[in-house]
């Protein structure tokens, strides 16, 4: 059996489109550290660079882009619509257009199914909701500045909301969701499946100083296999049909996420790491206006 080249990988979506298996994360990156991290990635050979709107660095990866010297037809790049632009949907697109200094994204995301109040954080739009906000971003395609929509932390009971209202047209291409062992969501991955939706995996370290690191079942098929725990994390994820857009500033994490190519996961390993009985999440919903998880992942 030939070795898999996992680093040039793509999945494709419902709308023929090919999204790369393994792109770089940019949330909770610090300023002036985005735009190296994402020139270092893309000349080692990443390419599918993750932003939102929300993460207030989508100038810096675009500069970061520019850097590489890599052509902008050779990336995939994914932003995110915020919470508190539901209502202003194209403004949303717009703004994170010029700063990423792009005329399009691969993929337009709506970040979570809250419609937050601008003006009151704590509170949601009172004639607004997510099916409102998607009736919007069916629009974007055909305006040539979005090649594909999306959902992002969307669980099984806002999917089927959605997708049972008359007015969706479009079935998201991607919902992405926080995914690693100890948040495996299997019910969610199967459910998106079914419907024709794939899967991108944020938080698929299990974030910084993720308690992942210590767990002895993780370690010990690291060791077998001879990687890193953070490798093999992210060979779990894309042996279960995921991509996967691991966070790192750093040059040789950046370097060493990547190396993905001639080696796999056994079947047993992959269910060991599936079998794992800790349960935590790095994002949770308390911080929004409405509730979004209700534990119908698993």
């Amino acid at each position: 059996m030939a070795s898999p080249n996992n680093t040039s990988k793509t999945f494709t979506l419902n709308t023929g489109d090919k999204i790369p298996a393994i792109g770089l994360g940019t949330w909770q990156s610090k300023p002036n550290e985005v735009r190296d991290a994402v020139k270092i990635a893309l000349q080692k050979g990443y390419r599918h660079i993750d932003t939102a709107l929300a993460y207030g660095n989508e100038h810096e990866v675009g500069q970061g882009i520019k850097d590489s010297g890599v052509p902008r037809s050779e990336i995939w790049v994914t932003t995110k619509l915020d919470n508190t632009w539901h209502h202003r949907v194209t403004e949303g697109i717009d703004s994170s257009l010029e700063s990423l200094g792009m005329d399009y994204v691969d993929l337009y995301l709506m970040h979570w199914p809250s419609s937050t109040d601008p003006n009151d954080m704590k509170k949601h739009l009172p004639d607004w909701d997510f099916i409102k906000t998607w009736q919007e971003m069916q629009k974007l395609p055909e305006t040539g500045k979005v090649k594909n929509i999306g959902v992002s932390n969307f669980a099984i009971k806002n999917l089927e909301k959605l997708l049972n209202d008359p007015s969706c047209k479009t079935t998201p291409a991607v919902n992405q969701v926080e995914l690693h062992p100890n948040n495996p969501s299997p019910k969610l991955i199967d459910y998106c499946k079914e419907k024709g939706i794939h899967c991108t995996a944020y938080s698929c370290l299990g974030s910084t100083d993720s308690p992942l690191y210590k767990d002895p079942t993780l370690l010990l098929i690291g060791d077998k296999v001879g990687k890193t725990p953070q490798q093999v994390m992210l060979m779990w994820g894309i042996q279960r049909g995921t991509s996967v857009i691991p966070k790192s500033v750093t040059a040789a994490r950046i370097e060493k996420n990547f190396e993905l190519d001639g080696w796999e996961l056994s079947e047993r390993d992959m269910n060991e790491l599936s079998s794992l009985r800790d349960r935590f999440k790095v994002c949770g919903d308390g911080w929004l206006p409405v509730k979004v998880f209700f534990g119908d992942d698993e």
